[in-house]
């Protein structure tokens, strides 16, 4: 009875730390068209040597291959490698204040907030230019 109670005791004990391993946005997602909702890219997000996170697309599924849309040293690159969020701080548990580029269209923006929702199932990046703000909804891969 002694042990069994300690194995509950035990367990109940690791679950928070389960729970806040899940909702680590550490991982591989899938980003959508925001018009078809097909799956365009695979970003893996990572922490980057400064303590904050980052996300660059590591496969490319419907994509255009090459950043045609984006300025400067970005213009006609490949998209595989490409970083697509950075220097997201965390904040009291939510990651943001970082930058993105958005590849389809060559926008660079605010990274306001990167939240996982639904059970870890899903990403939610919320991004905004001046006073204009959108979310958009990755997958867990």
């Amino acid at each position: 009875m002694r042990k069994t109670l300690f194995v509950l005791t035990l367990g109940l004990a690791a679950m928070p730390m389960l729970a806040s391993a899940q909702q680590s946005p550490v991982g591989k997602w899938r980003t959508l068209d925001d018009e078809t909702r097909k799956p365009m890219t695979v970003v893996e997000v990572y922490e980057a040597q400064n303590g904050t996170l980052a996300a660059k697309i590591v496969e490319n599924i419907a994509a255009p291959p090459t950043c045609t849309k984006c300025s400067g040293k970005d213009k006609g690159k490949s998209i595989i490698g490409m970083p697509v969020l950075w220097n997201l701080k965390n904040k009291n548990g939510v990651w943001g204040d970082g930058n993105g580029l958005k590849p389809s269209t060559g926008d660079t923006f605010r990274a306001k907030s990167v939240v996982v929702t639904d059970g870890g199932r899903k990403l939610e990046v919320t991004g905004c230019k001046a006073i204009f703000c959108r979310t958009a909804t990755w997958l867990r891969n």
